[in-house]
């Protein structure tokens, strides 16, 4: 298992501040199990598997506005459902 490096995921993220707002979103990703890891497990827990994934390029900054653009779609079509059945 390679050790990974703040460096490593700093090539694919701008800043400190953002990777850790993307490792955590992945790894919660992985640890409910919404989302498949998109590296060997290798026994890592999902936070290691998350820096793994930024590190060789899978997983980006954009994961958190997409996320956020998914979740006001869901919630648009909740609002659209419940007034048309009023």
């Amino acid at each position: 298992m390679a050790r990974v490096t703040v460096e490593d995921c700093l090539e694919n993220v701008d800043n400190r501040f953002e990777l850790v707002m993307v490792a955590s979103k992945r790894a919660r990703q992985i640890a409910t199990g919404g989302k498949e890891p998109m590296v060997e497990e290798e026994s890592d827990k999902p936070t290691v598997i998350a820096l793994r994934e930024i590190a060789e390029g899978f997983v980006t900054a954009d994961i958190l506005t997409r996320e956020e653009e998914m979740d006001a779609e869901d919630e648009l079509a909740e609002v659209m459902e419940s007034s048309e059945s009023v």
